[in-house]
């Protein structure tokens, strides 16, 4: 039987052992402060936040890292910045037994924010 999607980010955080959701309680609340418009939600199991309905960052704990998916565009555009961690593509791994890189996960935030506010204006 698979495991139960979380239905909220707090549900997700709660299945995780305690240090482990403590990171990610801190991730999340640097999502939320760099981009207090942003709606939290639960995409592929794991928590994401939207804004404008257009996906804006995605995170996962893993057993020894918490991912943190910024897609392809901001990826490419902190190539240096996570050059200390391990990427793939569109992905990076915060390890769990670091401190989790609170400013850079809010700058990176901003300047998806601004992408895709950029992107609305476009539209309209």
């Amino acid at each position: 039987m698979a495991p139960k999607k979380p239905a909220d980010i707090d549900e997700y955080i709660a299945g995780f052992p305690k240090d482990t959701g403590e990171m990610l309680k801190q991730v999340r609340q640097a999502i939320q402060k760099a981009a207090p418009d942003a709606v939290e939600k639960i995409s592929y199991a794991m928590p994401a936040f939207t804004l404008n309905g257009k996906n804006l960052v995605y995170f996962a704990a893993y057993e020894h890292h918490i991912g943190f998916y910024a897609a392809p565009t901001a990826h490419a555009a902190f190539k240096e910045d996570f050059s200390t961690y391990k990427t793939g593509k569109g992905s990076v791994q915060f390890p769990l037994d670091e401190l989790m890189p609170l400013k850079l996960i809010a700058k990176v935030v901003k300047f998806n924010a601004a992408k895709l506010k950029e992107a609305a204006k476009k539209k309209r």
